[in-house]
């Protein structure tokens, strides 16, 4: 079939996946990608000029989908994307204008809850501190370094117990803790405890562990009252996305002492992080990087091939939008 006959796919934006997988990825016999990032026109008049037959759109947070965008496609049926987060499109326009969606699904799911639980293991046992002091040579210097914390017992509330959360579920039983869990409504196919409130969830646990979707609900949800509930042993985890947690207030209470730790993978205005969470031992810091191995990145772009393919020969997407993670 030639190009011009081929269904569109608009690429708004370059994808970062090009970084490992180079632009092969984007050579198809069953479709055409467009590429705006290539055009020398702005955004806006290069959907308008080729706004009559783009049919479909790979889109990244760099580049949100919002209403204005919609507006300018009148053909689009499909939003495929590589992220399993999707607040960067706006799904209330699109379910109003019968535009499907389709995510990440589950691909993630494990690499970011062993992330999850790195981090937590990470804080508690204080293996980011250790090794700084181990390499800066203080070990001969000031003795001894001080007692960590057992994991084994602890008690973990997950919020958000969607594919991830179930995962860090898994992983953290095997290691001896005891789960519990925050969602819009109780899961009846786990054993674990629910609590319908975040703040009583943090009162009756000794971490928080965050996998949740970032939205309207959930922006600052993890705010101080949250945080003070937890404690001044409690532990704070957060692989999901940044503003769920209240930043200016979680950085003041690990200033003040007033929670036991964090361990980082999201945050609210990035690539940008408090300068004051730099100098603390009982932070630890990971730049946006839980979802990314190879083999994830490279499962996670088949997938998106494959739901376009899906979708142009009629038959149902892989991994359809399912609001499950919270």
């Amino acid at each position: 079939m030639e190009s011009d006959q081929l269904p569109q796919v608009l690429l708004p934006g370059k994808p970062a996946v090009t970084t490992l997988l180079g632009e092969e990825i984007f050579m198809s016999d069953k479709f055409d990608f467009l590429k705006a990032y290539e055009s020398a026109l702005p955004l806006h008049q290069f959907l308008t000029t080729h706004a009559h037959k783009i049919q479909a759109i790979w889109s990244i947070p760099a580049t949100p989908i919002t209403a204005d965008i919609l507006r300018l496609l009148p053909h689009l049926k499909l939003v495929v994307t590589v992220t399993a987060g999707l607040d960067f499109v706006d799904l209330d326009e699109c379910r109003r204008r019968g535009v499907a969606v389709a995510n990440a699904g589950t691909v993630y799911s494990e690499d970011v809850a062993d992330v999850a639980v790195g981090l937590l293991i990470d804080v508690l046992r204080n293996i980011s501190a250790a090794n700084r002091y181990v390499k800066q040579r203080l070990w001969p210097l000031k003795g001894e370094f001080p007692l960590a914390s057992t994991m084994g017992g602890k008690r973990v509330g997950i919020v958000g117990l969607g594919s991830i959360g179930i995962e860090v579920a898994k992983r953290l039983e095997a290691i001896g803790c005891y789960i519990s869990y925050n969602s819009r409504k109780k899961k009846s196919n786990v054993p674990y405890t629910f609590y319908s409130d975040v703040c009583e969830l943090a009162s009756n646990n000794d971490a928080l562990v965050i996998c949740c979707a970032l939205t309207d609900q959930t922006h600052h949800m993890i705010n101080k009252q949250v945080l003070l509930a937890l404690g001044k042993k409690g532990v704070v985890v957060n692989v999901a996305r940044g503003a769920i947690i209240d930043e200016k207030e979680l950085v003041e209470c690990l200033m003040r002492g007033q929670i036991g730790g964090a361990g980082l993978d999201v945050f609210e205005n990035e690539p940008e992080v408090p300068k004051e969470l730099f100098d603390l031992d009982n932070v630890v810091l990971s730049p946006h990087r839980a979802i990314f191995t190879p083999e994830s990145v490279k499962n996670v772009c088949e997938l998106a091939i494959k739901n376009l393919e899906a979708f142009f020969s009629d038959k149902p997407l892989l991994s359809p939008f399912i609001d499950d993670s919270y």
